[in-house]
């Protein structure tokens, strides 16, 4: 329902772009270990407690942990009161990851992927809708599997695009992590300032949006 607005859409394929930049930053700094993407971070969870490596397993756990209380902090905030919930959250998901680039300039990286992971979580509720779990930004395995199970449906005499949205937030996070991979080759964490910048955009693009729809 969310991606068959047009608006809806471009934002969150906008919103999936920086959560694949972040992740593909992350993916790299942290040696296979994800920011966003926390069914990986199970797998290694698994793995690692199968071949008793504490210490990568307590890793993946805390990631995991962090995630959870980030996408806690989000549903808080856009269940709450007020018009301006989508932009506030994406102010402090702007703020988070900001917080993260100077954790790291100053020295403190465990405290900047801490930072990161938040916000990664933060954002997947900011199209939650009446208590309900919302869309996955962070992650796409469920847009893929709409994708083939939309694709069947076109085959059968359904919708013939309704499989076009979700193809469309998978590529988005795949672009978002090339560019996110290529920036962190060259500047290492620092690059976290071009995501906490893109979050405070996409929060001036719901704000203007909520304004328009009141006019």
């Amino acid at each position: 329902m969310i991606l068959q607005s047009r608006s809806n859409l471009v934002l969150a394929c906008g919103l999936s772009a920086i959560a694949g930049y972040v992740d593909g930053i992350g993916f790299i700094h942290l040696g296979g270990l994800f920011v966003s993407f926390m069914s990986g971070n199970s797998t290694r969870l698994g793995v690692s407690t199968a071949e008793a490596d504490w210490p990568k397993a307590l890793h993946a756990l805390t990631l995991i942990g962090l995630f959870v209380v980030g996408a806690g902090i989000g549903s808080l905030i856009v269940l709450g009161q007020g018009r301006h919930r989508q932009p506030l959250l994406l102010v402090v998901e702007a703020a988070l990851l900001a917080g993260g680039a100077v954790c790291y300039g100053l020295g403190w990286p465990e405290c900047a992927i801490a930072a990161i992971v938040l916000a990664m979580g933060l954002e997947n509720a900011v199209f939650q809708i009446g208590g309900g779990a919302g869309l996955g930004l962070t992650y796409v395995t469920g847009a893929l599997v709409k994708v083939g199970q939309t694709l069947a449906l076109a085959l059968t005499g359904g919708p013939r695009w309704a499989w076009l949205p979700n193809l469309l937030l998978w590529l988005a996070l795949v672009v978002g992590s090339v560019v996110g991979a290529s920036a962190y080759y060259r500047i290492n964490l620092t690059a976290i300032w071009f995501a906490a910048a893109a979050a405070l955009f996409m929060s001036a693009l719901f704000a203007l949006r909520a304004r328009a729809s009141r006019h």
